[in-house]
């Protein structure tokens, strides 16, 4: 009985060993090519450690799977990121369809004058905001991230004495590969801590104060450039002079893009609180703004009979306050005032923003083109691609939440050099937006068959909404995948490669667009839209696949 007991002894701390050996970083080894030997103990066969590193990150789809839905810490921590970050992505989106059910029964044509200036609008306001709010994501993920290890290096005792820590000892993470894809932070503030005159220890991260600052200058020059250029830019997307489109187009574009100051400065804002992993804040910001908006829609749609007019004050009146809302919670939170302009991390902004910058420049020309495309066939088509477009968008981007979480917490991994997190990370979230594109296209393809008629009751336009739905909810695996692929990447700072990879997608994507919708019509917009988020997919996949990039660790 001794002997069994102290084989079973045996037996279970060997087994203990190997599930250690399967706890540490030599989970990046694929175990289908792991070794074995003959090496025993008391007679009971073991398996000797992976050896053999993974060649490709194609694993990374399949890593844990069975976990996929699993509430354990990751899990916790997805959670409490990408539900609020997703319900304030589609709330907006959302608050933009209700906006479209109240103009619908103004008209087809004001529905699709609208249609148009709403194009225009997020389009431009896009080749500002994506890469505003993402780099300022990451970069604030990371700097809070090191500053906190700073904090809990010094103690308590020491913080309530030092009011400046010496950049010159802030250090980057000792690990190659977080070194490699921009995680060196040795110049990230001056100041890690303020002693405030009210006595609370408020951090000063320096990319909140650069991002709010970037936020209000490009709003500015974005409503300066939308109102003297309105007639111009609409002309360009096909509302030409004497079209029934071209007065209440410009009327909604001129007083939506008075807003423009408040939206880029609230998503900078949104940008800081993804950073600091606090998505609950702007989502209770943007629903308390929304709720504003659809109260204020058919008072002044219909009582003061403003028609689109009113709809567009309504949405800036909702803009200012969902930013007055952030910036006051903000200012509680960290010390956003710079204590000199060295504090001002201009030059990083710049770098990698002007890398996403001509990424977003090559997603907009896409959609945008299609919008213009579908306005040259005519109010009808425009009017049902106006529909279809916010449908596709407003649901594919509760992906972005997933996105949002991916990319707060591979930043943060990443500046720690904790590459195991960024693994299982990164499996966890392209694994739940799978899920969540296909519970998308089931939902999509019942609903838009029955409620099209919620946005209009012209039976011209709700008969091409039910040519382009099987594109709409057919691609939503697709969108998904390709919404959390850009959290992932940013999240790695692989910045280069997520500028130059939609360069070419848009490359090829555009032409298609050109020729499918002078060939098939408002079916072939759609094709070609179903192209370009294909390839858009792809491109993401064969990075991480080929571990290349911030994914060489996945090699060693």
């Amino acid at each position: 009985m001794e002997n069994t007991h102290d084989s079973s002894n045996k037996v279970l701390c060997v087994q203990d060993n190997l599930n250690e050996t399967r706890r540490t970083p030599h989970v990046l080894v694929n175990e289908s090519e792991t070794t074995t030997n003959d090496k025993t103990v008391d007679g009971v066969p073991i398996l000797s450690a992976p050896v053999i590193p993974r060649k490709t990150g194609i694993y990374l789809f399949f890593h844990d799977i069975r976990c996929v839905f699993k509430l354990d810490e990751l899990g916790r921590e997805v959670a409490r990121i990408a539900i609020p970050a997703a319900l304030a992505l589609a709330a907006d989106p959302l608050a933009s369809l209700i906006d479209t059910a109240f103009i619908g029964r103004l008209g087809s044509v004001e529905l699709a004058a609208v249609g148009v200036s709403i194009a225009i609008f997020n389009q431009v306001s896009k080749v500002a905001i994506y890469p505003l709010v993402s780099v300022t994501t990451s970069f604030v993920a990371e700097e809070d991230a090191l500053c906190s290890n700073i904090l809990e290096e010094k103690g308590n005792a020491d913080l309530e004495k030092a009011t400046v820590i010496d950049e010159t000892k802030v250090s980057a993470p000792s690990s190659e590969d977080a070194k490699k894809i921009g995680s060196n932070l040795s110049n990230i503030a001056n100041t890690c801590t303020n002693l405030s005159t009210t006595g609370k220890k408020r951090k000063f991260i320096p990319s909140v104060s650069t991002a709010l600052f970037v936020g209000v200058v490009l709003g500015m020059l974005q409503a300066i450039l939308l109102i003297v250029t309105a007639k111009f830019v609409l002309h360009v997307m096909g509302v030409k002079r004497g079209s029934p489109m071209l007065a209440p187009a410009m009327r909604y574009l001129t007083l939506r893009s008075l807003g423009a100051p408040a939206v880029l400065l609230s998503l900078s804002m949104q940008g800081v609180f993804r950073g600091f992993k606090d998505t609950r804040t702007p989502l209770y910001a943007t629903m308390a703004g929304d709720l504003t908006n659809i109260i204020l829609d058919p008072i002044l749609i219909f009582v003061f009979h403003m028609g689109v007019s009113g709809a567009a004050i309504a949405h800036v009146i909702s803009q200012y306050f969902i930013t007055l809302i952030l910036l006051c919670r903000l200012i509680n939170m960290v010390d956003i005032v710079p204590h000199s302009m060295k504090s001002f991390k201009f030059a990083r902004f710049l770098r990698c923003g002007f890398l996403l910058l001509a990424r977003v420049i090559a997603v907009t020309f896409c959609v945008t083109m299609a919008a213009s495309l579908a306005a040259h066939h005519g109010p009808t088509p425009m009017a049902a691609f106006q529909i279809c477009l916010q449908v596709w968008l407003s649901t594919s981007l509760l992906a972005d939440g997933l996105a949002v979480a991916g990319q707060a917490i591979l930043a943060s991994a990443f500046a720690k050099g904790d590459l195991q997190k960024v693994a299982t990370a990164t499996s966890r979230v392209l694994q739940l937006s799978i899920v969540l594109g296909l519970a998308l296209s089931a939902l999509l393809g019942f609903g838009l068959q029955f409620g099209s008629g919620i946005f209009t009751k012209d039976i011209n336009v709700i008969k091409q909404v039910h040519k382009a739905i099987p594109f709409v909810a057919g691609t939503q695996t697709i969108n998904s995948l390709a919404f959390v692929f850009d959290g992932v990447n940013f999240g790695a700072s692989d910045y280069t490669f997520s500028a130059y990879s939609m360069v070419a997608v848009a490359a090829v994507s555009i032409p298609s667009l050109i020729f499918l919708s002078n060939s098939h019509g408002f079916v072939g917009i759609w094709i070609a839209l179903t192209i370009y988020m294909s390839l858009r997919t792809l491109a993401s996949v064969w990075r991480m696949g080929s571990a290349t990039g911030p994914w060489t660790f996945i090699r060693k």
